[in-house]
């Protein structure tokens, strides 16, 4: 009858100097694919139209801005990605009128419809920028254009009663003129890219390509993916927001090869073997914009509308407006200090 406890005194004697196996984490079973056929249809494959009738009842908003001096044919550029008159010309802008002598912000709305999906694009148009003898600081008034719209909408979304869908003015996708100059980039604009690329998406776009012929394009698209390179400047897509193997492989083959894209812009139509093209008229032919061997403006719409539009939206507000918003917090420790008018509330409803 004395065995059992020697026994068991043994056994945790033993269980003290052999560590008990550690449990192993228990692996989620791979899903087995259920035969719909025997079990019948549940229907689950419905929930991406589900999804496709809220966001079309909702619409879109995309916020594009141009930035580059003036004359490198901007408002043409974006006329011709969303083909109609979206920029500023369409505003009543004339040649009377006079650069301005600092930069100014101008913002244009429209709401475009295509195929049933209606888009509310903005476009920002930066009229001034790099324009004057000395542009030291130039880019400030748009750096803070784009911090201001983070914080309109960081306000809103702190609000005790806040709305279920805030209006978006964040600015999406900024397209950087670069002057097709065959040489490099401006000390300007490394200043504007380096401060910019931080806040805001920026695709680098070299103006009025067909100013160079086909050598001087391919040497100068090095020579400014190289300058980029070595001023440390990150433009979209970024390298460290590729999600997987997929994305990293597509956006390697834009960032090597398409960046920066050189493009031609043109809002006038021509005959061009019996078919109507958008193109520019030249003493030696026609250059058509969307011809990919007269220039790569095909290949920017494709990356901007088609291909990564939604996902400019989302690095949009999960990296530039979260960085934003967690430097805010942070400075406040937790809240966007309260406007003379939520104060005047606060006390009335106390």
């Amino acid at each position: 009858p004395h065995a059992g406890p020697v026994e068991s005194k043994n056994e945790a004697a033993m269980s003290e100097l052999v560590p008990e196996p550690r449990q192993k984490p228990v692996v989620p079973m791979k899903p087995v694919g259920i035969n719909a056929n025997l079990l019948g249809y549940i229907g689950i494959d419905t929930i991406i139209e589900q999804m496709r009738k809220k966001t079309m009842k909702t619409g879109f908003d995309f916020n594009i801005m141009v930035v580059g001096q003036s004359g490198l044919g901007k408002s043409t550029l974006v006329n011709t990605l969303f083909k109609s008159q979206v920029s500023r010309k369409s505003s009543g802008w004339n040649r009377e009128e006079k650069i301005p002598k600092t930069v100014e912000i101008k913002a244009i709305g429209h709401v475009i419809e295509e195929g049933g999906v209606k888009m509310k694009l903005t476009v920002i148009d930066t009229p001034g920028f790099g324009d004057q003898i000395n542009n030291e600081n130039c880019w400030e008034p748009i750096e803070k254009y784009i911090n201001e719209q983070y914080e309109k909408f960081l306000k809103e979304e702190v609000n005790i009663a806040r709305k279920k869908r805030i209006p978006d003015t964040r600015v999406h996708c900024c397209l950087y003129f670069i002057s097709p100059t065959g040489h490099s980039l401006r000390p300007l604009d490394l200043e504007f890219m380096k401060h910019l690329s931080k806040v805001v998406n920026i695709i680098p776009v070299i103006a009025k390509a067909d100013t160079m012929t086909l050598e001087e394009k391919i040497e100068f698209k090095q020579r400014v993916r190289k300058e980029l390179e070595v001023n440390g400047i990150e433009f979209y897509p970024q390298k460290e927001f590729d999600e997987d193997l997929e994305d990293k492989t597509e956006n390697d083959k834009i960032r090597q090869e398409s960046m920066p894209f050189a493009v031609v812009g043109s809002d006038k139509e021509y005959q061009v073997n019996g078919k109507r093209v958008l193109g520019r008229k030249t003493p030696w032919g026609i250059i058509e914009v969307e011809n990919l061997t007269h220039c790569e403006f095909a290949l920017l719409r494709d990356f901007v509308i088609r291909t990564h539009l939604q996902d400019l939206k989302e690095v949009t507000h999960n990296i530039h407006y979260e960085t934003y918003r967690a430097k805010r917090l942070n400075d406040n420790g937790g809240l966007p200090p309260m406007t003379v008018e939520t104060e005047e509330n606060h006390e009335s409803n106390l």
